[in-house]
């Protein structure tokens, strides 16, 4: 893995001390909602089915929780969470294309084999995923951010940022669709950016 890569979303080190334990269903719902587009995402731009994208998700989940319930220890001098889980990730994706040859034999039913027969896969560096996943990190990171604001403003000024800056509408088609003046868009604009600037940074906080 690369060592101290730049990490936008470093992961709360006291949500991971929580994940480790199975019971905690709040935290693994927090992790869930939080990776799973990326994961999949990141599956599919690798050239994986939905179906097969799916299954990276899934497993790689487990893999990460096994390995926490284990005892994962993680050190950010050394790499970054996000950099364990792309390359958990990349181990499952590389799993999934030895599997497309032989995909009428059964697959390990438990997951302790199936961690078994990850771990002896070569390093999957050159699937050339770490650009892919960077990108769709901060597309998960805005997309939520998005969603969070989204619930918090006015509709009207909501539906303004979103065509304007969004869609990239001229302004002047937005005020004349929403049968606004264009200093109002622009207004929006700027109050609607600074409302999800503040949610980024909320994101970023939670998981430091």
């Amino acid at each position: 893995m690369t060592k101290n890569r730049e990490d936008p979303l470093p992961t709360r080190q006291s949500l991971l001390e929580r994940l480790k334990r199975w019971d905690d269903q709040e935290s693994w719902r927090d992790f869930f909602n939080l990776y799973w587009g990326l994961l999949y995402a990141t599956a599919i731009k690798a050239g994986l089915s939905d179906s097969e994208a799916q299954d990276v998700v899934q497993d790689t989940i487990i893999m990460a929780s096994r390995k926490m319930e284990k005892g994962f220890k993680y050190d950010p001098a050394v790499d970054s969470f996000k950099g364990w889980l792309l390359f958990l990730t990349s181990k499952r994706i590389s799993l999934e294309y030895r599997r497309r040859g032989r995909r009428r034999q059964p697959t390990p039913a438990d997951p302790n084999e199936l961690n078994e027969e990850i771990e002896a896969l070569p390093d999957p560096g050159g699937l050339g995923l770490e650009k892919v996943w960077d990108e769709e990190w901060h597309r998960t990171m805005w997309d939520a951010a998005i969603a969070q604001v989204k619930k918090k403003v006015a509709m009207k000024h909501f539906q303004m940022f979103d065509l304007y800056v969004v869609q990239e509408r001229p302004a002047q088609e937005v005020a004349k669709a929403l049968g606004v003046a264009v200093a109002q868009v622009y207004l929006a604009k700027h109050r609607v950016s600074a409302f999800v600037k503040q949610e980024l940074l909320q994101l970023k906080a939670k998981f430091e």
